[in-house]
This record gives C-alpha cells, structure tokens and sequence, in this order.
C-alpha cells in the first residue's frame, strides 16, 4: 500500500477498535477520504486489506460495512489466538532477557495503576495490555507468529470485551500477567504457555459473557 492508504488503514482501523465505529457500520468512502485526509483510491486501497483482515465486510453491491462478529467467530479467534501465542509466550520465555522482565513489570504495573481506581481506566488498561502482549510476541523473535497474531490480538471484541469488565475481571486479568512474568523469570516455557493459554480462554468467556449481557440490554432497548 502506499504511504497515504497506510494512514488510512491505520487511522480507520483504530476507529474500530476503539469501538468509534461499530458493527454494521456502513464505512463511506467519501466520508471516510474527509476525516482522513486523503483522497478516495487510499480509502479503497485501505478497505480491501481490512478486508483481508477481516474487520470490514463488503456486500455484492460493492458497499463496505465493519465486519459483525457472530459468538461463533469470536470463539473460533479466541481459540486460535490461545494456541498462537500460546506458543509464542513459550518461545519468549527461552529468549526473554532481564531487561525485557522489567519491561513487562512496568507495563503490568501500570495496568494495576489503572484498574485498581474506583472507576477503572479502560483506555489505559487496554493500550498498556496491548503493549504486554506485543512485546510477548516481539520476544518470540518469529515473523510468522507475528503477522498470523497481529490480526487476531487487535479485534474489536478486545476493545467490547474490557468496557464490560467487572473490577474482578480486570483484577484476574492483571494477576494472570503477573503468573506469566513468574514463569518468564524461570524462563519455563511450558510454564508460560500454559497461563497464556488460560489466560486467553478466560477472556473468551469474558466476552461470552458481556456478549450475552449486550444481547439482554439491546431486547430491553427494543
């Protein structure tokens, strides 16, 4: 892509995971070329590789919508996402050096700072989660892994997942980080893809959870 439709893509792409733009959006390219500040062939070219990604769907009649996520697909990722980086917490546990610890430490820290408030910080829970994760899968050293989890770990759902997080919920997620660093510093590697694993599959339960709560709240709204 070029430089313009890569703004775009990015730009776009983070109006849905934020939850900017919803599912079943309808995604306009002349509205879309306005707040980005491009012209329309960007938007294009951006809207095929979300595509790809499968965040943007598009109809027989050629209009563009953000994708909706059935229960079905969210677990199929969710199971996915365990297994892969599952593997890559393994792998980053045989690679991962003493200043990569503390760099997790710190990043599991102020994930702490943000949901131990009365009223829990989302925005800075889920940048500083998407920063322990990423440097998980940075560690893992494997370019596979890498574009094969990318995808998978920037899903909306993250994002419609943590807004209906109880205080436990974001307890339970901050301690599992903490499992995880315990088994990196032991440099176990089956240790650490095992709470992965968990880790993940407790956060589709997580989303399962809100999912049917949203579903209860939409019919009462209806």
């Amino acid at each position: 892509m070029t430089k313009a439709s890569d703004r775009a893509y990015e730009a776009i792409r983070g109006m849905i995971v934020s939850g900017e733009l919803s599912s079943g959006d309808p995604l306009r390219e002349e509205a879309l070329a306005e707040r980005c500040g491009v012209s329309r062939t960007p938007i294009r070219e951006a809207l095929r590789q979300l595509e790809a990604d499968l965040m943007v769907r598009r109809t027989e009649s050629q209009r563009s919508y953000v994708s909706d996520w059935s229960l079905d697909d969210v677990a199929d990722a969710f199971e996915l996402r365990a297994m892969l980086e599952g593997y890559a917490a393994r792998r980053a546990a045989e690679r991962i050096t003493d200043d990569i610890v503390d760099q997790l430490k710190s990043c599991n820290k102020a994930i702490y700072s943000a949901v131990s408030r009365v009223k829990p910080d989302v925005t800075t829970f889920l940048d500083r989660n998407r920063e322990f994760h990423a440097l998980v899968l940075e560690t893992a050293g494997s370019r596979r892994l890498t574009n094969l989890l990318t995808a998978l770990i920037e899903q909306p759902v993250v994002w419609r997942t943590a807004q209906h997080y109880d205080p436990e919920a974001f307890e339970r997620s901050h301690g599992e980080h903490a499992d995880l660093l315990a088994a990196f510093e032991r440099r176990d590697g089956a240790w650490a893809q095992s709470i992965m694993e968990s880790h993940i599959r407790r956060a589709l339960h997580a989303y399962s959870d809100a999912h049917k709560g949203l579903g209860k709240l939409e019919k009462g709204a209806a």
